[in-house]
């Protein structure tokens, strides 16, 4: 049994001098539990009565669609392909607490540190459709690398995010497989990252990439746009294609307006829809390094979302802007394409897709003829796109 305390009741009569204390000791004659509680002014109240409760089954974290084990064997994959980055100026291991990088005081004298993060977008999407998963971490590293080398920065190392609903050991490794490729390829090591298993949060089959880069650059070396003078001349650099933007609205093109599937080949692409759309973003490190190299450079701009409208005159000085001609450069088809199916304006294909050009070099009047020979040099295909006018950092076409 239970008990509870029943308070007198005030509207019945009761002797002057009588108080029930519930504090007092019970006297000591009544022997019995209950005969105490009843002197004090408890009354018993019955309990429920029916068949024990059942025992619970014990529930893990893999019920909740955790797959600790799982999580565990991609490390080890991800530890392998993270050690194929590294150099001597890595001094952790993956799965610390954090990662441990020695910068090179000797090649980066009086040194400035260069971040950046982003992540692949819903070009992630296609990814899913196709089944193709190696390519997107290429994307992502190097659309990292390209913002901090516009600024004349060499890339140390990266660090990247991988989130799903549930963990699937092949496509994990896949993806940190291309991060470890695009990596090496651009001289960076990849010494950490985050795998996280959200089950309930993403669809079966799906998941989110993002990375973080940090690099360098000698104080002396940077790159800012501030010393761009108006004549100053746009040399573009190709694309090879949307890279990691705009693909919102090339998806509700290609698959919603026109009913194409990734699979469908379509004549005005020469490919199939799935394969335009995937071509990897590319690195312009190596030729980035010629121009900084040559000292040829007054700024650079990695185009992206935004395209050429919103990333140009982000390193034109004040007082400045920017006249680029149309009919300079040949887009891809994939582009024109795109315009046609949804009749999509000209201003806004300009500050959607990069149309074409990846990277813009602005350089001086005087050093261009040997900044054309230094890109012919590297094989690099390039066009003179415009010039640096007075303005207020704002781009016009003609």
């Amino acid at each position: 049994m239970t008990w509870s305390i029943t308070l007198p009741d005030e509207t019945s009569p009761k002797p002057d001098s009588t108080v029930t204390d519930l504090t007092a000791t019970p006297d000591p004659s009544l022997r019995s539990a209950a005969a105490q509680k009843k002197a004090i002014g408890l009354k018993p109240v019955a309990k429920k009565t029916g068949p024990a409760p059942a025992l619970r089954k014990s529930i893990s974290y893999a019920d909740a669609g955790v797959d600790i084990t799982s999580g565990d064997r991609s490390k080890q994959r991800i530890k392998m392909l993270a050690r194929k980055t590294f150099n001597r100026q890595v001094l952790s291991e993956i799965g610390g607490f954090g990662g441990l990088f020695a910068l090179d005081l000797e090649k980066f004298p009086n040194p400035v540190l260069v971040s950046s993060a982003d992540g692949v977008g819903t070009k992630l999407k296609v990814a899913f459709e196709l089944g193709i998963h190696h390519t997107v971490g290429q994307d992502l590293v190097n659309h990292c690398v390209n913002d901090i080398a516009v600024q004349g920065a060499t890339p140390l190392f990266f660090l990247d995010y991988l989130a799903t609903g549930k963990l699937e050991d092949m496509v994990v490794e896949k993806v940190v497989q291309g991060i470890s490729e695009a990596c090496r390829a651009n001289g960076c090591a990849l010494i950490g990252g985050e795998t996280a298993q959200m089950p309930g949060f993403y669809a079966d089959g799906e998941y989110d990439l993002a990375g973080t880069i940090i690099g360098a650059v000698s104080r002396d070396k940077i790159i800012t746009g501030e010393h761009i003078q108006i004549g100053d001349v746009l040399v573009g650099l190709p694309s090879n294609g949307l890279h990691t933007n705009g693909y919102s609205l090339a998806r509700k093109l290609l698959f919603e307006v026109a009913k194409y599937g990734p699979d469908h080949y379509v004549n005005e692409l020469k490919d199939k829809t799935g394969a335009a759309l995937m071509r990897t973003h590319r690195s312009y490190l190596s030729v980035i390094k010629k121009l900084t190299g040559a000292e040829v450079v007054s700024g650079m701009a990695h185009i992206t979302g935004g395209g050429i409208t919103e990333n140009l005159p982000r390193i034109l000085p004040k007082g400045m802007g920017a006249v680029v001609d149309l009919a300079s450069w040949q887009p891809p088809p994939l582009f024109g394409h795109l315009q046609q199916l949804g009749n999509v304006e000209q201003e806004e294909m300009l500050r959607t897709f990069n149309m074409g050009i990846g990277l813009i070099a602005v350089i001086p009047a005087e050093k261009i003829k040997k900044a054309k020979a230094v890109l012919n040099r590297a094989n690099e295909r390039h066009c003179i796109i415009g010039r640096v006018v007075r303005g207020e950092r704002k781009v016009s076409y003609n």
